[in-house]
């Protein structure tokens, strides 16, 4: 059985350029910080706290993910998030009362109103782009902008806080005191995601519609209603990272998570999704949020480096990383 794992993750290594990078990119940094941070980096909480960090960004890169797959991006999942996180946060105070009664009804009734809302902003997304033929950086821009500004309404431009302590507690809470909840929130999307894309005829159609949609339509593929399908599964997804960012800041504004856009996308094309569409895996990406994480907290250990370089780092980095790819694929081409 040891043997059959050992020889499956050795062609996996030997047969995708993209994990393999990680893998090295990974192993560097964890042998640099070995040398220079060992007694800051490699320590339970620190690895506890990864794991409770990544999850938020984590999930909106699945969006972007399928949307790239697609042959298309969605650059509105912060504002997704964001908005998901302001209407649960509105609901969890309706529903709790201040001594946080009624609070184990509440947080599965703010899952399900932060999905719904996740999945109308996604269908939203798919109408503009697959009925009205809207580009669909376009298309997400702008819905960032809308559903942005209807946050910034609902709040008058300010964070809502004051959700009841329980909420946060139970969703930054550890299973058996080891293990995140946001992590078991993640992987349980990654699944889902995996076997949608992996073992359903959407994800066939997902590949196809992204390879060439115009061969696609000739195949009998709905393309239209799988556009609109993959935008709301990036909504939901999106919501469920703005929900646990509400836990986590335990609060919730419109302006969060401004960064995650250009993180969502770095790891995407990281991962090696193809940004043409058509290829590309959900194990790619989970190695790259992994990767970016331990990145991100190296930095965060080296006093040296001002966090006002993160931006720029994450910037060059992405640059690099397509700059790679476009060559990588021209010799796979040649060949």
């Amino acid at each position: 059985m040891l043997s059959k794992i050992t020889n499956r993750i050795s062609t996996v290594i030997k047969n995708d350029i993209y994990i393999t990078r990680l893998i090295a990119l990974m192993l560097i940094w964890l042998v640099f910080m070995g040398f220079f941070r060992f007694e800051k980096f490699y320590t339970v909480i620190n690895f506890q706290t990864m794991a409770a960090q990544f999850p938020e960004f984590g999930l909106m890169a699945f969006g972007i993910m399928l949307c790239m797959i697609l042959g298309g991006i969605d650059l509105s999942v912060v504002g997704v998030a964001n908005f998901a996180a302001i209407v649960g946060a509105i609901t969890l105070k309706k529903i709790v009362g201040v001594d946080g009664e009624m609070l184990g009804i509440a947080i599965p009734i703010v899952f399900i109103v932060g999905i719904i809302i996740g999945a109308m902003a996604g269908a939203v997304n798919g109408f503009l782009i697959s009925i009205i033929n809207i580009p669909p950086i376009l298309a997400t821009l702008g819905t960032f902008e809308l559903f942005t500004g209807i946050a910034i309404v609902l709040t008058k431009g300010k964070a809502i806080s004051g959700i009841p302590f329980g909420f946060s507690e139970a969703i930054t809470g550890r299973l058996f005191g080891l293990i995140p909840i946001q992590l078991l929130i993640f992987l349980a999307m990654a699944l889902v995601i995996t076997f949608l894309v992996t073992k359903t005829t959407y994800g066939k159609k997902l590949y196809l519609t992204g390879t060439n949609i115009t061969a696609a339509k000739f195949s009998g593929v709905k393309t239209t209603k799988i556009i609109i399908k993959t935008y709301m599964i990036s909504g939901i997804s999106a919501s469920l990272g703005g929900l646990i960012m509400l836990a986590n800041y335990n609060s919730a504004r419109a302006g969060y998570g401004t960064v995650y856009t250009l993180q969502c996308v770095l790891i995407v094309v990281l991962g090696g999704i193809n940004p043409s569409g058509g290829k590309g895996k959900i194990s790619g990406v989970i190695l790259a949020i992994f990767v970016l994480q331990m990145l991100a907290s190296g930095l965060n250990k080296i006093p040296e480096i001002s966090s006002f370089y993160i931006p720029l780092i994450w910037g060059g980095v992405l640059v690099a990383v397509m700059v790679m790819n476009y060559f990588t694929e021209n010799k796979k081409i040649k060949l």
